[in-house]
């Protein structure tokens, strides 16, 4: 693997990886809101890991649209990324 496609990798991951903190996090807001102490607005703290969950979702289209010639087994992960974002949210 060349240098550049190592960076293009690391962001990708680290994008990902975001994604999936902010996915968790909302996950526990609607299971357990009363049990987030320092967030006495549930709804408040969902909209921000939205906008957070947003822009690492936002860098990883823009890797894809602008960097991803060959590296194409990352593109199924990002759809079944999103696929199960909007299904969570259908639920809530």
């Amino acid at each position: 693997m060349k240098v550049g496609e190592a960076i293009i990798n690391a962001a990708r991951k680290q994008a990902e990886g975001e994604i999936a903190v902010h996915l968790a996090n909302i996950e526990v807001y609607k299971t357990m809101p009363a049990g987030i102490g320092e967030h006495s607005d549930v709804t408040e703290a969902v909209i921000a890991e939205l906008d957070k969950l947003a822009a690492a979702n936002d860098r990883l289209e823009m890797l894809e649209k602008y960097f991803d010639q060959n590296l194409m087994q990352y593109s199924d992960n990002v759809t079944h990324s999103k696929i199960l974002l909007v299904m969570d949210l259908d639920t809530w």
